[in-house]
């Protein structure tokens, strides 16, 4: 087995601190009032929340935009706009009863002809929305009454109260959806928990409650200020002096220090939040199976964990389905082989090797180490790696689903069809691989359809496995999500899919400091 030593040198393995937030334990009541300060780790740069990419939108657009749903920390669907749904027996048809008095932050009224509007917007692929191919498979959406909307599906869905909670199916006005939407590149007019402040997307997003949101006991707080500090161990510093409260992630590199700290409340949840190396599979020398199995075929993933996740984490198997998701299929780990991946490579025309490029994103760090760590273990098969490390801004320009080697990073999705279909069918929302695989598309399809719980898990279990066979890009592991948090933080809890977060429900308790 490769040493950590050979990986990076001199580094330490880190004790893999057990530190969950309680569930079920007694809370005090909520108390109203107070700034929260919370730090993410990136620029939330996109405030149209159709089109958001990265944790830190989906946070400001959870602030500002409600669903019709929203989703638990168990991944199942909680009433948000819609109060109510049912549906039809074959599962085609849903019906969703809005609540009553809904508005919008400019004084107008939320009626269903704005959920239809919002959803005909995200379904119209010049939106370029990541909820088009998300929220199910909906043929169509019509308002019948002020408070009624009612989808219309290609086939039956019962995943869809849990589709419609994802991050991009937030409600805008008609008047935007159906005219110009570049309004919201600027301006944000939703029915969420807080309005628009202030919006510096390299510094600083600030939100104040909306005093007419449907909850009039919610949200707690007055005011929240989204601080970013792209330096992990700054951000960690901020939050072990007081400066903030809560930080919605934390690495792996800095969460002992940040338990080991006196006033600092450590998080830790189990998630399907992964890092993958993906290969352009239209494209040479990736084109060819033989090489992706190769490369597969280099990684220790149980080191891993210890190198890319400093032990908070799981091995993974080249498939998004951890432990954590329902439909997730066991099956023995790949292990590490470089006799094999030196015949796979010299079959596929490479006897002397290969010189390849992976670009990782300055953003989480953990990328580049992913990198260099799948550097160092493929060596020995005669991959040549080099790892090119940018920024963040500039990867997601000119590298995120255009470049044919580069490291991505996704959360844990609401459900196995969200996951796949996001990323790794033919019409994926976010086509990072290029994978085009007719009868992958047909299970994931016909997964969609069937109710039967027995049957879903065999269509899944066989999709996971054309896919280690495929393997359109190589997911070594999976990440426990990590944060922390002030001990007056209250009402807070990690949600396993990462970009769900629920600030509208924490409170300020005693010791808090005063803001204004």
């Amino acid at each position: 087995m490769i040493s950590r030593r050979q990986i990076f040198a001199g580094a330490a393995v880190l004790g893999a601190a057990s530190l969950v937030p309680g569930l079920g334990q007694a809370q005090p009541a909520p108390r109203r009032g107070g700034v929260l300060r919370i730090s993410v780790d990136q620029a939330a740069g996109v405030l149209n929340p159709l089109l958001t990419r990265v944790n830190p939108e989906y946070l400001v657009a959870e602030l500002l935009y409600s669903g019709l749903t929203r989703l638990r920390a168990d991944m199942t669907a909680e009433p948000d706009l819609a109060e109510s749904w049912t549906s039809t027996p074959d599962l085609a048809e849903w019906t969703f009863k809005l609540r009553a008095g809904l508005v919008f932050h400019d004084g107008t009224p939320c009626t269903s002809r704005d959920v239809a509007a919002s959803f005909t917007a995200m379904l119209d692929p010049k939106t370029a929305s990541a909820a088009r191919t998300n929220i199910g498979p909906i043929a169509e959406v019509s308002a019948p009454d002020a408070q009624t909307v009612v989808f219309k599906l290609k086939g039956g869905y019962a995943d869809l109260p849990v589709a419609l909670a994802y991050t991009n199916a937030k409600i805008i006005p008609e008047k935007i959806a159906a005219g110009d939407m570049s309004v919201l590149s600027r301006s944000a007019i939703g029915t969420g928990p807080f309005k628009l402040v202030s919006f510096e997307p390299e510094r600083q997003i600030v939100v104040a409650r909306n005093e007419h949101y449907w909850d009039p006991a919610r949200p707690h707080v007055d005011r929240v200020e989204v601080l970013v500090y792209p330096d992990p161990a700054a951000e960690a510093s901020a939050l072990i002096a007081g400066d903030t409260d809560l930080m919605a992630s934390a690495q792996p590199s800095e969460f002992p220090r940040l338990a080991s700290a006196s006033g600092v409340k450590a998080l830790r949840v189990p998630s399907g939040q992964f890092l993958n190396i993906n290969m352009a599979c239209d494209l040479k020398p990736f084109d060819d199976v033989r090489v992706r199995r190769a490369l597969a075929l280099t990684v220790d993933r149980e080191a891993m964990v210890g190198f890319a996740a400093q032990g908070f984490g799981t091995p993974g198997n080249d498939t998004p389905l951890s432990p954590a998701y329902h439909f997730y299929q066991q099956a023995p780990l790949l292990k590490r082989n470089i006799p094999d991946a030196k015949r796979f490579l010299a079959e596929a025309g490479y006897p002397n090797g290969l010189d390849l490029t992976l670009v990782a994103s300055d953003t989480p760090s953990t990328r580049t180490q992913l990198g260099v760590a799948v550097r160092e273990m493929a060596k020995e098969a005669g991959f040549r790696i080099q790892v090119q490390t940018m920024p963040h801004a500039t990867y997601l320009a000119q590298v995120w689903t255009k470049g044919n080697f580069y490291v991505g990073f996704y959360n844990m999705q609401a459900s196995a069809d969200a996951i796949f279909s996001l990323l790794y069918t033919s019409n994926a929302a976010w086509p990072e691989t290029r994978w085009k695989n007719p009868d992958f598309d047909k299970l994931i399809g016909e997964a969609r359809v069937t109710a039967d719980e027995a049957r879903r898990r065999d269509i899944y279990g066989q999709a996971q496995a054309l896919m280690r066979e495929g393997v359109p890009s190589v997911i070594p592991v999976f990440f426990d999500l990590l944060a922390a948090q002030r001990p007056y933080v209250q009402g807070y809890q990690l949600n396993p899919r990462g970009a769900v977060f629920s600030l509208d429900k924490l409170w300020l308790g005693e010791g808090a400091p005063k803001r204004r």
